[in-house]
């Protein structure tokens, strides 16, 4: 009985406890708004770096795929009589004003006939950018060819980064000369 008197019972009694009252009672206002700012202060900066980052990384996947297209179709019109590597460079530098300063990029014209031989083949880029360069418009019927362009991420990033100094864009086509 004296356990009901002072409400350490069951909960049969008419008063609530002291302690269950301060147990049933809501956090005030002005501690949740703390516990709020708090939480966002330690969320949104890594929430929006990780933003930022895709959006950078789509756009630098949109670079390289304008690098890619603008490549194709340089040497769809290489392939072609009656052209020239300059003319071949402008196209690729006009396709990729689109989408950014094409004057940042570097493209050329490489007699890929190394390709043909069946001996050892460059594989890294820079073996591929020591091919000779070429004239499409003294091309041999059936000669490879290849179109290139390159440009710096820095160059074209929407927030350059100095640990990315280094990394280059690219896109190459091969094709031969018809």
């Amino acid at each position: 009985m004296l356990a009901f008197a002072h409400g350490f019972g069951g909960g049969d009694s008419a008063e609530p406890s002291s302690m269950h009252a301060a147990r049933l009672r809501p956090f005030s206002n002005a501690r949740r708004r703390g516990t709020t700012v708090v939480e966002t202060a330690f969320v949104l900066p890594v929430f929006l770096i990780f933003v930022l980052s895709l959006i950078e990384f789509g756009h630098a996947l949109m670079i390289k795929n304008m690098l890619r297209s603008a490549t194709r179709s340089g040497a769809r019109l290489g392939a072609t009589d009656g052209n020239s590597s300059s003319a071949v460079e402008a196209l690729v530098k006009q396709k990729l004003g689109a989408v950014m300063d094409p004057e940042l990029a570097s493209v050329s014209v490489k007699n890929a006939q190394v390709y043909d031989g069946g001996g050892t083949t460059p594989t890294d880029g820079q073996a591929i950018e020591a091919l000779p360069a070429m004239e499409v418009a003294d091309a041999d019927p059936r000669q490879l060819f290849l179109v290139r362009a390159r440009i710096a991420y820095n160059d074209v990033a929407l927030v350059p980064m100095p640990f990315m100094q280094d990394v280059v864009l690219e896109g190459q086509a091969f094709i031969r000369h018809e």
